[in-house]
């Protein structure tokens, strides 16, 4: 267990429970993680727990019992506290469709293509959807835990923050600051990040934890000295580099740190095309944990090889993504691939994209149109076939 948190730190002076919220110093700092750990520690201990995120941007998706979609990771986290996954564990979800503007899920359902400036003005609405599911799930629940978005810190956008130190105000939630110390500077992000707070957020600021921690903990012991002395918040805990956690990532920025050997492999070797508008793509985590299948991740022609299998996953644009893999010359590619007997898969939008044409008259994925599939469409190469 953490350093620290063998306490019962979620209980106030009066003995009720509280709501910790766990912003990080960065995306992709390992929050999600911890709140599925926390979950499944709490739920283990008998208590009535729930996970929360007010908002989520990120193309994995999944439904909840009833219909609805949240972020595939607030999911998993209502699955390590064994309730029933429910919109009001992510009330915002953002799906990105380019890079200015993404599909809003308002409690499940979407309600519109925002542009990032239109967003921006539409969260005030939107907060009051916000505060309303955190508060159902507070009275139905002992303990809710509430995890951040990015960084409480970034000062361009906090006068319109729907996700961190505004929530954590809202509740009154004592909060732990995340940072990852695999990036490097972490006590850096720490000191930057709790300095940026309002005198009153780094009030509600008990304490920060250090993710991703690959060497020896005690050569922290100065570092976790020196961070509270400079702050007054004490460092609860260290968690170490775990390698494959299970838990799925949100954001595609993930794939970046994925492995990137493309020569040759024994075992079945997986090439999926890493699109620029990629969903889902933990789909293929299973793959990744066989010892005996490589999963690739390709962006260029040169990358594709000569795998045992081509996989183009969902997209959230699937006809501005099939016109990129024309225009990058994978698509080409791939069928040269495919006239070799190469097998070639398509789920969700890369399905579509297998097809004779992908109409979408009513823009349901950006502006309305039709689009030539790919079934045909590629001169002097066998095509793909859809399975």
């Amino acid at each position: 267990m953490p350093r620290g948190w063998s306490k019962p730190w979620w209980r106030c002076a009066n003995g009720s429970r509280r709501n910790p919220d766990g912003p990080g110093t960065a995306s992709s700092a390992g929050k999600s993680l911890l709140v599925t750990g926390l979950c499944r520690l709490f739920a283990r201990r008998g208590v009535n727990v729930a996970p929360f995120k007010a908002q989520n941007m990120s193309n994995n998706a999944a439904v909840v019992p009833g219909g609805g979609e949240i972020g595939r990771a607030q999911y998993v986290q209502a699955l390590a506290a064994r309730v029933m996954p429910r919109v009001e564990m992510n009330p915002v979800l953002l799906k990105p469709e380019g890079n200015l503007r993404s599909q809003v899920v308002v409690l499940g359902k979407p309600v519109g293509t925002l542009h990032a400036a239109a967003y921006q003005e539409a969260k005030a609405r939107i907060w009051e959807d916000v505060t309303a599911a955190l508060d159902r799930l507070r009275a139905e629940f002992d303990l809710v835990i509430i995890e951040g978005a990015g960084s409480p810190a970034e000062i361009n956008l906090k006068a319109r923050d729907i996700s961190n130190m505004r929530v954590a105000r809202h509740a009154g939630a004592p909060v732990l600051i995340v940072g990852d110390i695999d990036r490097g500077g972490v006590f850096a992000h720490l000191y930057g990040t709790y300095h940026l707070l309002e005198p009153e957020e780094q009030a509600l600021v008990k304490g920060f934890v250090i993710n991703k921690l690959r060497g020896d903990p005690s050569l922290l012991e100065p570092g976790l000295r020196d961070i509270e002395r400079l702050t007054g918040v004490p460092v609860v805990g260290v968690v170490p580099w775990i390698r494959e956690p299970g838990i799925a990532e949100e954001d595609s920025v993930a794939l970046d740190r994925r492995r990137d050997d493309h020569g040759p492999f024994r075992g079945v070797d997986v090439a999926v095309v890493r699109l620029p508008r990629i969903a889902n793509f933990d789909d293929f985590d299973p793959l990744e944990r066989e010892p005996d299948v490589r999963v690739r991740y390709v962006e260029y022609p040169w990358q594709l090889g000569e795998p045992d299998l081509i996989v183009i996953p969902g997209t959230k644009a699937t006809r501005d993504d099939l016109g990129w893999l024309r225009a990058s010359g994978m698509a080409e590619a791939i069928s040269a691939r495919r006239a070799e007997r190469t097998p070639v898969v398509g789920i969700c939008g890369g399905f579509q994209m297998l097809g004779r044409t992908i109409d979408d008259p009513l823009g349901l994925e950006a502006r309305p149109g039709l689009r030539k599939g790919w079934a045909g469409s590629i001169a002097g190469h066998g095509s793909p076939r859809a399975r």
